[in-house]
């Protein structure tokens, strides 16, 4: 949103972003020359939150919903000028039809997809085909390039490993939907066939302690290391040689665009919008959801064969340069925009 925000602005256009004082990303758009709103939205029904927003989107030629709890604020805004938009990331289906029906189909003018198997999801609970446009999310590839200088450093200095072996990343929130504990089933079939390598995870979530228990309970020892919430990704996937995405659903998968973006190959699930993310056999490997005995077999043939990945690499950086950079998604988004006035 904030990458958005900053594109659109260099385009010449007027943004503003209405967001809780106290989170992250006020101060960071404050910090961009963005202009700031205080929005704190308590509830879906926050009737003060809506009055708040409705103010501030009076001479708005665009209002652009970011969260499920700002579009359920859509029921209670007076009808303006300013043409209304959704983007939806999350991958499971929204609530019952009725209220869908009405927060998508009536509460809005377009809802953007960030990859087509959330639009499918969104057909499947009631919103209309016409309606939906999909936009994938975009990733700053600057940021992801020139990576290599630091990777020493992290590896010696954090991680502990040597130049020669190879280190798989796991960059994301430890829930159960990543499919974490399928990464440590395969780590532990890999072991057992002499197969070696790292495995890092950075990230936090309510499955910590279970995973953690998980992997000592498949004697994965020092083989496998929790790192904990980071907002270094760059240096970190940077010092990767491969990211692993072994998630059971994903609506898009930001971080196989980061990895790929720093020219790393990805091992992920052939699920949501990683399967139109990853291109299987060219920038990565694609598994099944939940097959630990796929996804080994994938990574064990990543591990082998260095040269591979670097071709993988190589073409997945070419790949989001072409299709998924920020300057071309915040470019689809003012197209929509222009559309939807008429401009």
């Amino acid at each position: 949103m904030l990458g958005l925000l900053r594109h659109l602005a260099v385009m010449g256009h007027g943004v503003a972003v209405a967001a809780d004082p106290c989170g992250r990303l006020a101060p960071a758009a404050a910090g961009a020359g963005i202009a700031v709103r205080p929005l704190r939205v308590r509830s879906a029904i926050d009737i003060g939150a809506a009055r708040a927003l409705g103010r501030y989107a009076r001479d708005a030629d665009v209002l652009h919903f970011h969260t499920s709890r700002a579009h359920a604020l859509a029921l209670f805004l007076p009808r303006t000028a300013a043409r209304r938009v959704v983007t939806r990331r999350m991958d499971y289906r929204p609530r019952p039809r009725p209220y869908a029906h009405m927060l998508y189909n009536r509460c809005v003018d377009r809802v953007v997809a960030i990859s087509t198997a959330i639009r499918e999801v969104l057909i499947d609970a009631g919103v209309e085909r016409g309606r939906i446009t999909v936009i994938p999310s975009g990733v700053d590839a600057g940021r992801f390039a020139g990576l290599d200088a630091g990777r020493a450093s992290v590896r010696e200095r954090e991680w502990r490993v040597g130049p020669a072996e190879v280190v798989v990343l796991v960059v994301g929130a430890l829930v159960r939907r990543k499919g974490h504990a399928v990464l440590l089933d395969a780590a532990a079939r890999l072991a057992g066939r002499g197969v070696v390598a790292r495995y890092v995870f950075c990230g936090d979530g309510a499955c910590r302690d279970a995973l953690a228990r998980r992997a000592e309970h498949l004697r994965l020892g020092s083989t496998v290391q929790f790192m904990g919430w980071r907002d270094d990704v760059p240096r970190l996937v940077g010092a990767a040689d491969i990211v692993a995405l072994p998630s059971l659903h994903e609506g898009l998968g930001i971080a196989a665009l980061e990895a790929m973006a720093a020219a790393r190959p990805v091992v992920a699930s052939r699920t949501g919008g990683l399967a139109e993310v990853v291109i299987h056999g060219s920038t990565g490997w694609l598994v099944a959801p939940g097959d630990g005995e796929a996804l080994a077999e994938a990574l064990d043939a990543a591990i082998r064969d260095p040269e591979r990945r670097r071709q993988f690499g190589r073409a997945g950086r070419e790949r989001v340069m072409a299709e998924f950079s920020m300057a071309r998604m915040a470019a689809r988004n003012e197209e929509l925009y222009r559309c939807l006035i008429g401009a």
